[in-house]
């Protein structure tokens, strides 16, 4: 079975009139140029019978606006409803918010299976958003589902997207997020290096995954065989960040890295399985 746990859909008023949405900052930043991708539901049912992917993990936006957020939802649900052998919903907030709580709530109480992509592309009041952070994660397990937080790498080439947040922050953000399934995309950002570590890293990260979203436009090749050296392959969790990369360009990579068939299965669907409830 083959998983993505990383993957983006937009409802048609919004991929059709896409200035109207500009007056958010971090939708301007990612989505302001023109020939930015988006996709529509429709669109990742057609692609994931294309490439061969039998499930995906599928989420909005971060919007500020609350009746944007719940409009992008409640798109993703209807999606889910549509195809429930096949994608599986997240709640996506922007944990800036008053609201935020409520939001993932009334999502979790209609079907969805956790939170993501939840993310910050700009600055914020740290203490505050860690708080919201925890409500969340405690929602989320409440509930028995999974949380998949926006994390990038502290140093490199500037991109859109690219959060001002350092590891600091998302090792906050593991401490708050323990006893369920923690998703930190984009190989969380490099934060699990500090794996080597002794004492209290190893053990924070034993309910830690990370995703493979973004690699090649961030990472060499290598970045497998190191973090399944330090994590562990049954760690490791193939997210496509679609519409933006697919299947094929992240097993190229994984071939260059040596994989064994036994390790490209773990990470292309058969872990995802375990912590969704798959198997």
């Amino acid at each position: 079975m083959i998983i993505d746990v990383h993957t983006h859909i937009f409802p048609e008023k919004v991929i059709t009139n896409r200035q109207k949405y500009y007056n958010e900052p971090a939708f301007f930043l990612l989505y302001g140029h023109p020939k930015a991708k988006m996709a529509r539901g429709e669109e990742i049912i057609s692609a994931m019978d294309e490439a061969g992917i039998d499930r995906s993990v599928v989420f909005g936006f971060p919007w500020s606006s609350h009746e944007t957020t719940m409009m992008h939802n409640d798109y993703v649900l209807e999606w889910a409803g549509k195809y429930p052998h096949r994608l599986i919903p997240l709640a996506c907030v922007l944990p800036t918010e008053d609201w935020a709580v409520r939001e993932v709530e009334r999502c979790l109480k209609s079907g969805s299976k956790g939170v993501g992509e939840i993310a910050i592309y700009g600055a914020c009041d740290s203490q505050r958003v860690l708080e919201i952070y925890s409500q969340i994660a405690e929602l989320v397990k409440s509930y028995n589902g999974v949380m998949l937080v926006h994390a990038n790498e502290p140093i490199g080439h500037s991109y859109p997207g690219k959060a001002p947040q350092g590891l600091d922050f998302y090792y906050e953000i593991v401490k708050r997020a323990q006893n369920i399934p923690l998703i930190l995309a984009h190989w969380a950002g490099g934060l699990f290096f500090y794996a080597l570590l002794k004492r209290e890293v190893p053990e924070l990260f034993r309910s830690l995954f990370v995703d493979t979203a973004a690699s090649p436009f961030l990472y060499t090749p290598k970045i497998y065989r190191v973090a399944i050296e330090i994590l562990g392959v049954e760690k490791i969790l193939f997210g496509s960040d679609y519409p933006l990369l697919e299947l094929e360009r992240y097993r190229k990579e994984m071939r260059a890295a040596g994989l064994s068939e036994e390790e490209q299965n773990m990470i292309e669907g058969g872990n995802a399985a375990k912590i969704l409830g798959m198997l």
